[in-house]
């Protein structure tokens, strides 16, 4: 039996030393430095001062980026770390400042973002008497974060922040909340970076796949006539994009992707099957349905990806290999189920791999499959559809070195179906929690990550809203990213609920005045009679580049013009509200009940 360990993921920090009592502000600030922190997304408030004090000293070594709301910053964090593989951190106040990221938490821990928050706190003398400001932060986030610390004493500031970027980066990755009284953050001591870290329950070294565990795959492999890779975020988390391929090489077997997955393997490849699930392709649910092998790498089994449970993959053998244990049969039974750094797993089972003996005609099934049941939309002579917006944005950018961002709704959808993406770490979208207002602050993330770097957000109007004020912090900041804002004054996703399960009916769905007759359904055409807001002239406001436009003979042009723009720039494109994601599969149901039309 193979027993072979792996040194724990972490980080190496570059200790520096002082012999002489300093605040825990400093301490905070140089425990920063020590793990290569070049960028905290951080909002001053009173709890939080001295932090924000000591960050101006160490102007050299840390950028301090001003987001315009805390859960702005909460999710650039969030687009430095998902484009990186790196911790993110952002900064806020108590109470209010505190609660405002929530949903950043909330938001890394279903997709395993790494990303410390650090939070202010009333002075320990009043915690727990309604002070100003005061909110139990640690209570409200216990279930959010993969871990959490309120610290009381100075002299713990050091180890807690060795074992928060421990945690956060190892094992499955999440976010940890530091919450530090301002009291503490004061106080003065002789820290010690080297500390031990006491973390009794927390033993993340990987466990890795046994040679055993990876000749069972190998054989099921060998034998299979209708395999199909289910590949997961997981892919893209342990770098195992390279292996994967290398597998699939090896192997001929085709690849359905979740959400979380993209890039994780080329969307152009012959053998991509594209994203699976709800709204994923036609060809990648027919072809789990009918699969004899299922390889489930890192992923979870979601119920946007299974729909009913127990049909789906009903007659397939399913290997399941994720480092979190919790991820075994939690949803689907897994026949073999093992426990492993996927990275590992792969590269060493690309070592022993036979390619299965005949699924030629499984290939030309699915073949057929891609050639007749492709991801579609019906062009209009005039207006532009969302769909195709996005399709000729890739065609633009698919030879440049891009990253897009999006918010929740229709949009991101149709990104994740139109835009081929070929790299880990160029799509980056909001998928276990589905937060509205993600696409912008996570573009301005990624794009001080990657200077270098396309960064486009694809959004809607009724997200892009939510997170609007990061305009400003873009401009100010000088951060240009990009902005194709897909604007069908409608809450989209829902609206097309609506139509589909509940006769039309509206409920409050319309974006625009309620005097209008589109709030109630009856509007006439393709578009409400003008668009409100106006995001031009908002654009405008904040010192953005801006173009509105709603015909198809315009589309080619204002996208090159997002493109070559140097500066923030939005093109606002006015597309038909009544344009719905399809395929589609209802929730909870399967394959028989797909929407095609």
């Amino acid at each position: 039996m193979s027993t072979a360990t792996k040194a724990p993921q972490t980080y190496s920090p570059q200790i520096e030393v002082k012999r002489e009592p300093i605040s825990g502000a400093e301490i905070v600030v140089q425990s920063l430095v020590n793990h290569g922190v070049e960028v905290v997304f951080a909002y001053p408030g009173g709890a939080s001062m001295p932090i924000h004090q000591a960050l101006t000293r160490y102007r050299d070594k840390i950028r301090v980026v001003l987001p315009r709301h805390e859960q702005g910053g909460g999710f650039a964090a969030q687009g430095y770390a998902r484009s990186t593989g790196k911790v993110g951190v952002f900064m806020t106040t108590s109470g209010p400042g505190a609660t405002n990221a929530i949903t950043p938490l909330a938001d890394a821990k279903l997709d395993s973002v790494p990303i410390i928050a650090i939070t202010g706190q009333v002075g320990t003398s009043v915690i727990g008497t309604d002070a100003f400001q005061e909110t139990p932060t640690v209570e409200v986030s216990r279930s959010i974060t993969k871990h959490h610390y309120l610290v009381t004493d100075v002299n713990d500031l050091a180890r807690v922040f060795k074992e928060a970027f421990y945690i956060a980066s190892t094992g499955r990755p999440g976010p940890v909340l530091i919450d530090i009284p301002k009291n503490v953050q004061i106080a003065q001591t002789v820290p010690d970076y080297d500390v031990p870290m006491d973390l009794p329950g927390y033993k993340p070294i990987p466990r890795l796949a046994r040679l055993e565990e990876l000749r069972e795959v190998a054989r099921v492999v060998k034998k299979s006539r209708r395999p199909v890779i289910y590949a997961g975020g997981g892919v893209i988390t342990s770098g195992a994009a390279d292996a994967l391929r290398e597998f699939v090489e090896k192997t001929s077997i085709p690849v359905a992707m979740t959400a979380m997955g993209l890039g994780g393997f080329p969307g152009d490849h012959p053998l991509s099957l594209d994203m699976l699930g709800m709204h994923g392709s036609i060809y990648a649910n027919y072809a789990v349905a009918e699969c004899d092998l299922l390889l489930a790498f890192g992923a979870r089994f979601d119920d946007r990806v299974t729909g009913k449970v127990s049909e789906f993959a009903k007659y397939a053998t399913i290997v399941h290999i994720d480092i979190d244990p919790s991820e075994l049969n939690k949803v689907k039974h897994a026949h073999i189920g093992i426990v492993s750094d996927l990275k590992y797993a792969l590269e060493e089972l690309n070592k022993i791999i036979e390619p299965p003996e005949d699924i030629s005609d499984w290939l030309a099934k699915i073949k057929h499959w891609k050639e007749t049941e492709p991801f579609r939309y019906r062009e209009h002579p005039e207006a532009i559809l969302p769909q195709q917006a996005i399709y000729e944005l890739w065609k633009l950018t698919k030879d440049r070195d891009t990253i897009i961002t999006t918010g929740v709704g229709q949009h991101q959808m149709w990104a994740a179906q139109f835009y081929k993406f070929r790299k880990p770490r160029t799509w980056l979208s909001s998928l276990g929690l589905g937060t509205m207002g993600f696409g912008l602050p996570a573009a301005m993330g990624a794009k001080i990550a990657h200077p270098d770097k396309l960064v486009i957000d694809i959004d809607g109007d009724g997200s892009f809203l939510m997170n609007i004020q990061e305009m400003a912090t873009c401009y100010c900041e000088k951060i240009p990213v990009k902005v194709l804002l897909l604007n069908n004054q409608h809450l989209g996703m829902v609206v097309q609920w609506e139509d589909r399960f509940h006769a039309r009916n509206r409920a409050h769905t319309y974006l625009g005045p309620i005097d209008e007759p589109e709030a109630v359904g009856q509007g006439q055409g393709l578009a409400p009679r003008y668009h409100y807001p106006d995001f031009v002239t908002i654009a405008k406001g904040f010192n953005w580049k801006a173009r509105h436009i709603r015909y198809k003979s315009e589309l080619l042009d204002g996208l090159k013009e997002l493109i070559e723009s140097e500066e923030p720039f939005l093109l606002d494109v006015l597309v038909p509200y009544q344009e719905h994601v399809l395929p589609m599969i209802p929730s909870g149901m399967t394959i028989r009940e797909l929407i095609r039309e």
